[in-house]
């Protein structure tokens, strides 16, 4: 069973059964049936064409919901419509879909959280990872839009800030979580580009790009985690580094500077710099007080007390960081780092082993317990 086929197929078949009538809602509950029958049917009996075979039996499940339903006796005309059994039309839906999600009706926050989950494929402890609040909390906003958008019309699409948001997450998680999607958060954000002409998309896909390009020499081997500063700079994606910066620059020509352009100004600047120890952390810091200004985000100062840290000392990184909830994911891995580079390699083992305690994914508690563990063989020596 192919379970990237499916997820790959889903949002383009939710996105026909909205199309014909379906409500989001319902639409949803009929695909994710479908899939379940995927799952069941074709490790024996697979289909010669995938996506008409879910749009089929998705469809179908939709009709069966509607006839059993009082309070959707008016798509019982619907009965008529059923497609017949063949190959589906070739068109991408996704990028529709996407804009379908952040309905007008729905506030951005709850628009992001219900397309993350029904189109993106992330789980809700995914979301609510990206969000920092509680998984049930999270769930509870999602079952919230979907009441929502239940029974509404999706003939008025959300804007492209809420989509940009949502693209941006799906590619954080398929950057470094547990669900690959980096590359079609890419290739919507390229449909995206094509479309629409804004600054802050163009942003967005080079800092897309400029990310993925070391996505190569972010692990060893062994699975293992490499970070930036060990990274072999020769694995990185030349091309894919020479495009970003391209298309960074036309944006930031405009004189309409966003949050996406700023990270992307920021990733432009580690790329550029041929070896770790020169990398430009003075024109990093400038940056990311520019990205402070755009959007107070507490991780945008979590990630600024790293950079000053490297331009000005790990004491005033620590003096920046010493500002910020200790609770914010990564703290205490900041903060180990820190106190390691200041000699303190004591509080530094503690603050590792605190930090992969924490750690939201497998790869980064193994790679800082390894750190933890190295500090505390230093100090035994």
């Amino acid at each position: 069973m192919d379970e990237t086929l499916l997820r790959s197929l889903t949002p383009s078949v939710l996105a026909i059964l909205v199309r014909r009538g379906a409500d989001f809602a319902a639409a949803e509950d009929a695909v994710q049936d479908a899939l379940v029958e995927a799952i069941r049917v074709w490790p024996t009996d697979p289909p010669r064409d995938a996506k008409g075979w879910l749009v089929t039996v998705a469809w179908r499940k939709f009709l069966d919901q509607a006839r059993a339903d009082t309070a959707r006796r008016r798509r019982e005309d619907l009965v008529d419509e059923e497609p017949t059994p063949g190959p589906a039309p070739a068109v991408d839906d996704t990028l529709q879909l996407y804009f379908l999600c952040a309905h007008p009706s729905l506030t951005p926050s709850s628009a992001i959280a219900l397309t993350l989950r029904a189109v993106g494929g992330l789980t809700t402890r995914q979301i609510a990872q990206a969000y920092l609040v509680p998984e049930t909390t999270m769930a509870q906003r999602i079952s919230r839009a979907k009441r929502t958008v239940s029974g509404v019309r999706f003939d008025q699409p959300g804007d492209v800030a809420t989509v940009l948001r949502v693209l941006y997450l799906v590619f954080n998680e398929g950057y470094s979580g547990d669900v690959d999607l980096a590359a079609e958060a890419i290739r919507l954000t390229r449909q995206l580009a094509a479309r629409v002409d804004h600054p802050e998309v163009a942003g967005l896909l080079a800092l897309m790009l400029l990310h993925h390009a070391r996505r190569a020499a972010r692990t060893a081997p062994d699975g293992s985690l490499v970070p930036l500063a060990d990274q072999d700079r020769d694995r990185w994606d030349t091309d894919a580094i020479a495009e970003g910066v391209a298309i960074l620059q036309a944006a930031l020509a405009r004189d309409r500077l966003g949050e996406f352009q700023a990270q992307a100004a920021i990733a432009a600047l580690h790329a550029d710099a041929p070896t770790a120890e020169e990398t430009d952390w003075v024109q990093i810091v400038e940056w990311y007080d520019e990205l402070t200004r755009l959007t107070d985000n507490p991780i945008v100062r979590l990630n600024r007390a790293v950079a000053v840290g490297e331009a000005d000392g790990p004491r005033a990184g620590l003096a920046a960081l010493s500002a910020l909830d200790a609770s914010l994911p990564r703290h205490a891995a900041v903060a180990a780092y820190l106190h390691e580079r200041d000699g303190d390699l004591a509080t530094a083992a503690r603050l590792y082993a605190e930090a992969a305690r924490k750690a939201p994914n497998l790869a980064e508690r193994d790679h800082l317990t390894r750190q933890a563990a190295r500090l505390n063989a230093h100090r035994c020596r």
